[in-house]
């Protein structure tokens, strides 16, 4: 009796222990998930602790529960990697074509399942913006482990790209998690690898999405919020140094796949060949085209999404400096750079860089280049936010002594008439490329001073004629017009620079920045003229030390500046005015508030009204005379 008495509250025990934490309802302390550890660890016999550990993974869980969880399955799960089928899937597939159902094949694919269920927890966790950062930490690096250990020692491909699906699919963008990520992993070259692979499949698969939808659908906020966190993850990657040879570390035993594992992939493991191919070593060079391949097709892929305006100027400032170089042929960019170019604005000087850099480095011929350049000259360039970056490679794009000379022309031309609208900070930068301009090209000097003669005609000057061009190219034909003194031929609204009329014009806006309001252009317009008249002593102007200015640089550079004279006015009396009326003749300077003058015509009678600020007005009347002849 007493034998039975002790073993019915066991077996009462067993029993409702599984059924409380099913339902996940909390009542077990922290002691009693440390015994189900240790009794899953010792033992499968209590390969039902399983599920009820699994019930504590979740990201409003306990922090303690939840870490003794994680901690008890992931120490049970380690040892049995190898052992375990690659998919539950590929497992059942193959117990049906044996036509049996072995237990052993069974409690396998059971096995399997709850592994599945376990990562799909820890990814959860981990994307989830509602967990500390310590339990985010922990799970990120029982994601990794696995990735590093599944497959036998090779990288644990599966597992990552539901990671990275999980982390650009997320509802937030985690910047928490993908700081960790880039500390700890992204260093790895084999990370890399695969997180370009995976960010290809991942934005391929949205492209498709997206040409399936309408163009409404293609705003939603899910997709939205998708393409920011795949370029969020795509621009955290360290940059790949180019100028010395890397040395890569991998994050898995056998690093990158190479040719050797295809050949070797159906030997068995206890094949004597099967050391062979893992000890396979990919050198150097090999490593980093395979990284510059996986990642062109990556940045080549989610370019092709719909991305928001935002991304879109992030990823044009950022493409000549991290994207370009590391790519293993940049010359496919040029339909995303000319589609970009052709938009106009913001988006065009943006794109002027990346665009400049394949037509120097990589021979990309661009037949409209300059009327497209030159359509990008607007008052709103010069408030733009990289407008010292387009300034400086639009003076780089003018520097060739091979560019004709109405090109050189209408681009002088085009300046000078913007820098009548732009602030001072913009004449700054107008006069140093114009300045540049006349030193490279000699043949448009005669815009600078053009003489009219006293009957108001003039010939236009012979060096006009010395251009190359023939009247079929520039549409102009040959230059022996008349010019008309008052009358400036250029059309500043013409797109193309070819019928701007620049080579009949002058450079006269120049001449008027010489009484500019700011001291800073005044000087700069004067130190122009003695550089054209002395090429020798003189150099060309740095256009970079101006593109970054404003009214704030302007300003600062003013008062900064030490004067030795100081212009003064005396006056015998205190001025009541601003301006004499002896300064202006014909002008009225007092205050009509006090005096009024107003006549009006009616039909009968003409009104005269007259008064000060205290007195009413007087309506005096005066009867029209009738004339009888």
């Amino acid at each position: 009796m007493a034998s039975v008495t002790v073993k019915k509250p066991k077996e009462k025990k067993t029993k409702k222990r599984p059924r409380k934490e099913e339902k996940g309802d909390g009542t077990l302390t922290l002691d009693d998930l440390k015994t189900l550890g240790a009794e899953l660890l010792s033992s499968r016999a209590h390969i039902n602790n399983l599920p009820i550990l699994l019930s504590f993974l979740y990201p409003s869980s306990p922090l303690d529960l939840a870490l003794e969880s994680l901690i008890s399955i992931q120490s049970f799960f380690v040892p049995l990697l190898p052992e375990m089928p690659p998919s539950s899937s590929s497992l059942a597939a193959s117990g049906d074509a044996d036509g049996d159902k072995n237990p052993e094949s069974v409690f396998r694919l059971w096995l399997r399942a709850r592994f599945d269920e376990f990562i799909n927890s820890l990814i959860q966790i981990a994307v989830s913006s509602e967990v500390a950062d310590a339990f985010r930490d922990v799970a990120l690096d029982a994601i990794m482990d696995f990735v590093k250990l599944g497959k036998k020692g090779r990288f644990q491909s599966a597992i990552y790209h539901r990671f990275l699906h999980s982390i650009v699919h997320a509802t937030s963008s985690g910047y928490s998690l993908l700081d960790l990520l880039a500390a700890k992993y992204f260093k790895y070259a084999d990370v890399r690898y695969f997180t370009y692979t995976s960010m290809n499949k991942i934005a391929i698969s949205e492209h498709g999405k997206s040409s399936l939808d309408n163009d409404e659908d293609a705003l939603k906020p899910g997709k939205e919020v998708a393409i920011r966190n795949m370029y969020n993850i795509l621009s955290c990657f360290p940059s790949l140094d180019l100028d010395k040879e890397p040395n890569y570390e991998m994050w898995s035993e056998f690093g990158l796949p190479s040719k050797g594992e295809k050949r070797f992939s159906k030997v068995s493991s206890n094949d004597a060949n099967f050391e062979n191919m893992n000890n396979v070593v990919l050198p150097t060079n090999n490593i980093t085209k395979k990284l510059k391949m996986k990642f062109t097709k990556a940045w080549l892929s989610f370019l092709k999404l719909p991305l928001p305006l935002d991304v879109y100027k992030e990823v044009l400032a950022m493409l000549h400096q991290n994207i370009i170089p590391c790519m293993a042929n940049p010359a496919i960019l040029c339909d995303f750079l000319t589609r970009s170019y052709d938009i106009g604005g913001v988006i065009s000087v943006m794109a002027l860089s990346g665009l400049f850099i394949l037509m120097t480095q990589h021979g990309l011929e661009y037949p409209r280049f300059y009327e497209k350049l030159y359509a990008l000259l607007t008052p709103a360039v010069f408030m733009a936010k990289h407008r010292a970056v387009f300034f400086q490679l639009l003076d780089m794009c003018l520097k060739s002594s091979y560019l004709p000379a109405y090109l050189a022309a209408a681009f002088a031309k085009k300046l000078s008439r913007l820098a009548l609208l732009v602030p001072p900070s913009g004449a700054l930068i107008i006069i140093a490329v114009i300045h540049n301009l006349l030193r490279r090209h000699p043949s448009i000097n005669f815009l600078v001073h053009w003489m009219v003669d006293e009957e108001d005609n003039v010939d236009i000057p012979a060096e006009c004629n010395q251009s190359n061009q023939t009247p079929g190219d520039s549409g102009a034909g040959p230059l022996t017009d008349k010019k008309k003194q008052g009358i400036d031929p250029f059309n500043s609204g013409e797109k193309d620079p070819v019928k701007s009329n620049a080579m009949r014009s002058s450079l006269w806006e120049i001449d008027t920045l010489r009484h500019h309001y700011s001291p800073a252009v005044s000087r700069f317009v004067a130190s122009l003229e003695n550089d054209l008249t002395i090429r020798a002593k003189t150099s060309e102007v740095t256009v970079g030390d101006f593109s970054s200015g404003s009214y704030a640089t302007v300003f600062r550079d003013e008062i900064r500046r030490r004067i030795k004279q100081v212009p003064l006015a005396f006056y015998r009396a205190t001025p009541t005015s601003l301006f004499l009326e002896s300064d202006f003749p014909g002008w009225n300077f007092g205050d009509h508030h006090y005096e009024k003058c107003e006549n009006r015509i009616g039909e009968n009678r003409v009104v005269t009204v007259t008064g000060g600020p205290d007195d009413d007005c007087e309506l005096v009347k005066r009867q029209r005379t009738s004339m009888v002849a």
